[in-house]
């Protein structure tokens, strides 16, 4: 008998635990800035969106410029982010969570590209070029995506028990 110890997923403890960790964290990051977006007053994406870069910098801007949409991309990255993080943070759901997370990180990346010879407006934290964190995020949120842990350490593994087959008994 094998002393490494195994779940039936194949996964290792180690492995479990690793991807337990990166999903519970980045399920944080994205609770805690959705929730201080909700929690700020007046708090709108209105100046982040005009001060985009890049070929799809009109694109953003037009958002910025209707209240209509507007309206829409606040409440979406308000909400957006605290689902996606809770979700993720509780492993609860969090497969087509990862996906939404995916995509809205893909957003972020999209209005502030790290590419050379493009002026940035807005918020920048460092020194960038072609990799950010919103690109490192999204490949660990494709990660967590391919090698999903909620259901075995999260919320999931109570609401989609795998059936056992007689061999399992």
């Amino acid at each position: 008998m094998n002393n490494k110890m195994t779940l039936k997923t194949g996964y290792s403890n180690w492995q479990i635990l690793a991807l337990t960790v990166l999903r519970v964290l980045t399920g944080w990051h994205f609770l805690y800035e959705g929730l201080v977006k909700l929690y700020t007053p007046g708090w709108t994406a209105k100046d982040y969106l005009l001060g985009s870069v890049g070929p799809f910098a009109p694109f953003f801007k037009g958002i910025a410029q209707s209240d209509f949409l507007l309206s829409i991309a606040d409440i979406f990255n308000e909400w957006g982010l605290v689902l996606i993080g809770f979700s993720l943070f509780i492993g609860l759901l969090s497969k087509p969570f990862k996906l939404a997370g995916i995509l809205l990180l893909l957003f972020y990346y999209l209005s502030y590209p790290p590419f050379t010879g493009l002026e940035l407006n807005g918020p920048s934290e460092g020194n960038y070029w072609i990799v950010n964190k919103n690109l490192i995020e999204m490949a660990g949120l494709l990660v967590l995506f391919l090698f999903p842990s909620s259901h075995i350490t999260g919320i999931d593994r109570f609401i989609f028990k795998k059936k056992k087959t007689p061999s399992e008994d």
